[in-house]
This record gives C-alpha cells, sequence and structure tokens, in this order.
C-alpha cells in the first residue's frame, strides 16, 4: 500500500509510488569489442520532493569486492523527475525569475488528468547528471507501476568516455523496485548494461 504526503503536489501523484529511499543489489553485464564488463553492485536510490512540481532524485552504486579486486565506488547521480506538460504564468523560471502570476491556483487533480497521453499514460521529462559531469536529458512516460524513458540529449565533459544514448525502465513489482539500463557506449550500440532489484529502506 502506498501512502501519499500530505503535502504532495497534485502534478507528482503518478510517480508517487517511487517516493523514499530503495537499497538492493544489482549486476553488470555489457560488452566492448572483446572486454567483458561484469560483476555485482550495491545500490541506493533516494526520490523525494519539497514542495514542488517535481522529485528530487540521487543515487550511488558501488561495485562489490572480489577475490581479486577491491570495492569501487561508481558513479554517483542527482537529478530531477517531472511530468511533462506546458509551462503557464505560474511557473518559476527561467533562472531565478519568478512566476508571472502569483495568484493563479494550485494545480489540481484535475488538471493533472488532462495531461493523459492516448496511452494512458503520462508524459516525464528526467534530467540526470552523474559525477563524472555526464547529463542526460530522457524523454518518456509513466504508466501505473511501470516507467520507460529514453534519452533526448547527453552532455559530456571530454574527460568522459564516450556514451551516446541510452534507456531505462523502472517498475514496482510485489513492492520491489526493479530497473534496467541499457546504454550505446565506447563505441558499442545500445545494449544491456545493468539491472538491479531493490527494496524499501526502513
Amino acid at each position: 500500500m502506498i501512502e501519499l504526503p500530505a503535502d504532495l503536489p497534485a502534478d507528482l501523484v503518478p510517480l508517487s509510488w517511487l517516493l523514499g529511499v530503495w537499497e538492493g543489489t544489482g549486476v553488470i553485464d555489457y560488452q566492448v569489442d572483446d572486454h567483458h564488463y561484469s560483476g555485482e553492485f550495491t545500490h541506493r536510490v533516494s526520490f523525494s520532493h519539497d514542495g514542488g512540481d517535481f522529485l528530487n532524485y540521487s543515487a550511488t552504486a558501488i561495485l562489490a569486492a572480489t577475490d581479486d579486486a577491491p570495492s569501487v565506488a561508481l558513479t554517483a547521480e542527482t537529478g530531477f523527475w517531472r511530468l511533462a506538460r506546458p509551462r503557464t504564468d505560474a511557473d518559476v523560471g527561467p533562472g531565478l525569475l519568478p512566476p508571472r502570476d502569483v495568484t493563479a491556483a494550485v494545480r489540481t487533480v484535475e488538471d493533472v488528468e488532462a495531461l493523459r497521453n492516448t496511452d494512458d499514460a503520462f508524459d516525464l521529462e528526467v534530467s540526470i547528471v552523474h559525477s563524472d559531469g555526464l547529463h542526460e536529458l530522457y524523454l518518456g512516460q509513466v504508466k501505473g507501476p511501470r516507467i520507460d524513458l529514453a534519452t533526448d540529449a547527453v552532455i559530456r565533459p571530454s574527460s568522459t568516455r564516450a556514451y551516446a544514448s541510452a534507456e531505462r525502465m523502472y517498475g514496482l513489482v510485489q513492492g520491489h523496485l526493479l530497473w534496467a539500463w541499457d546504454i550505446a557506449a565506447l563505441g558499442s550500440p545500445l545494449a544491456s548494461h545493468a539491472s538491479a532489484r531493490l527494496a524499501k529502506a526502513e
């Protein structure tokens, strides 16, 4: 059973099942030419909100130690998840610009329901920044307890390795958060790269 916070903005109701801290393990399995990247990792993901019409996202992963190698901190991520919708005079930005209309009514569940697409889902915009400087803009949709995302843009500094595109899937299955991440990187085409099963932390 999902309990919604009393102060949850209407825009976040379709994403409410993500809220909280999730922890668990996953596996890496990715082939680049003659090199096979593999291993198990521990993973911690947090979704929270601070009253805005977006979710705050952060994630860390640590590659498990083996007989031959110590544990390794993998890239950390931070970002924002929101429903895609037309901006209005009640919205802030860009930058620190306040809304043009500070008297606008609070968005309602009915306003959000009007955003359903032809698949009976809600379109999403997700921005994620990695600790190595990589930026991803994902577009996708949430339909019930499932989210599908694909990169619309990738920005990376010259210090990062080649990374062309990605797709992610998140799903709530029997109280666990399952996710899979496909990437096109290091000259290889889009392929499965990592997946994990996470439980809600107490």
